[in-house]
């Protein structure tokens, strides 16, 4: 059996370049491991920020357009994002998931809770990757689906799901963090 029908077991593979190797390992780096391409796909699963001006005013490191411009092409010509124009605006264009990009999810976990236990990360921002870590793969197992529901199929992501509590963990901690006097 080739590489190309192996893929996702579905029979599909990301339309990539071959890299420098066929190791898995090297081929994902090569995709996922300059600076931006892990944030960007970050802002869009847990923002809910879907929209150039969005991702690109929101960005809590402060991404230049440029640079977010390229990102999103690249991802978007990898396979991990498709782009949906906007009927109302001929200008605007809806960044939405692929199930590739949604199948990061324990890697992203994986990431998030490694950096939380081993680098110098500050509270509000370590809290969702903890959660998701101690969830495990149950937790990201139902984040993965309302992923699916809304990135997929257009439904809205649900209040009471993974999603909406990740967030109202940030929240918290964020408020937290800023003290008393809100500062």
């Amino acid at each position: 059996m080739t590489q190309s029908e192996i893929g996702t077991g579905a029979g599909d593979v990301l339309p990539i370049a071959a890299g420098r190797s066929g190791c898995p390992i090297n081929m994902t780096t090569e995709l996922l491991g300059d600076k931006w391409s892990m944030v960007v796909l970050r802002d869009i699963i847990f923002s809910g920020h879907r929209r150039f001006r969005e991702l690109l005013t929101n960005s809590v490191e402060g991404i230049a357009s440029n640079i977010l411009a390229a990102r999103l092409g690249k991802l978007t010509e990898a396979g991990l994002l498709t782009r949906h124009d906007d009927p109302s605006h001929r200008q605007k264009v809806d960044y939405r998931l692929t199930e590739a990009a949604i199948q990061l999810i324990p890697l992203i976990a994986h990431i998030g809770d490694w950096g939380a236990r081993w680098l110098p990360t500050t509270p509000e921002l370590a809290i969702r990757a903890q959660l998701l870590a101690e969830g495990g793969p149950p937790m990201w197992g139902r984040f993965m689906d309302e992923l699916r529901g809304s990135h997929l199929h257009g439904t809205a992501m649900p209040h009471d799901g993974v999603l909406a509590e990740l967030t109202r963990s940030y929240a918290r901690v964020r408020a937290a963090s800023a003290g008393p006097s809100g500062t």
